[in-house]
Formats: structure tokens, C-alpha cells, sequence
């Protein structure tokens, strides 16, 4: 069995990231408005932060409760998002501004509605 509240924390800090990421995207519509200024690089770079983050927390939450976990929700491609931190810690010089914002606007929101629910579902 695992720790409840180790795996809530790591979720509470997950949400926190989604959040972040939300609050300081809001004015970007665009992939291009990542590449346009300084501060769009500096939003991308930020996200690319949270999502290596994100990342590294579900590789966490998957060696600590085992597989069966995650995969009680089928609806997050888990390994995806492990992929991910992967690419962004690894290859940075490869990131493609299309794909971060299609995370940001496709991905995120369904990621941070289950992980709202994996809350709940730990009663803690």
C-alpha cells in the first residue's frame, strides 16, 4: 500500500502547476506568441518548467504506488506525460512551440480535472 498523503501532496503540487501555467498563458492564443518576444519565450521556457515538473511527479506517483494507480484513470496517457519531462529535460533544443500550446489548450484542462478527482478519491 502507499502513502495517501505523500501521493495527495504530489497531486496538490500538480494542480498548483496546472494552475500556474493557466494564470500566466491566458494571453497567449497562439503558438506564434510564444516565438514573437521575449516574454513569450520566457512564458515558454516557464511552462516547459512546470511541465518537466508535472512530469517528474507522475513518474514519482507511479513508482510509489505501482501501475495500478494511474491506471485507474484511463482517460490521462500517462506515459505520455512522463515522455514529456523526458524530452523537454532532454532535448530542449528540440521543443516545438505547436505542441507545448497544444498541451496548454487540449491536454492540461483534462489533466487538471482528473487530478482534481484523484484528490478526491484519496479521502484525505
Amino acid at each position: 500500500m502507499f502513502d495517501p498523503i505523500r501521493i495527495h501532496s504530489l497531486l496538490e503540487r500538480i494542480d498548483e502547476a496546472i494552475t500556474l501555467i493557466d494564470e500566466n498563458t491566458s494571453y497567449i492564443k497562439s503558438a506564434d506568441d510564444f516565438l514573437k518576444s521575449s516574454d513569450g519565450m520566457f512564458a515558454l521556457s516557464g511552462v516547459c518548467m512546470q511541465l518537466v515538473f508535472i512530469g517528474e511527479s507522475v513518474k514519482v506517483i507511479d513508482a510509489r504506488t505501482g501501475v495500478d494507480y494511474l491506471s485507474r484513470y484511463k482517460n490521462i496517457p500517462w506515459i505520455s506525460i512522463m515522455g514529456l519531462r523526458d524530452i523537454i529535460a532532454h532535448e530542449y533544443h528540440h521543443i516545438d512551440a505547436e505542441e507545448i500550446f497544444k498541451v496548454i489548450k487540449k491536454d492540461l484542462p483534462i489533466l487538471h480535472a482528473t487530478i482534481k478527482q484523484m484528490k478526491k478519491d484519496l479521502q484525505i
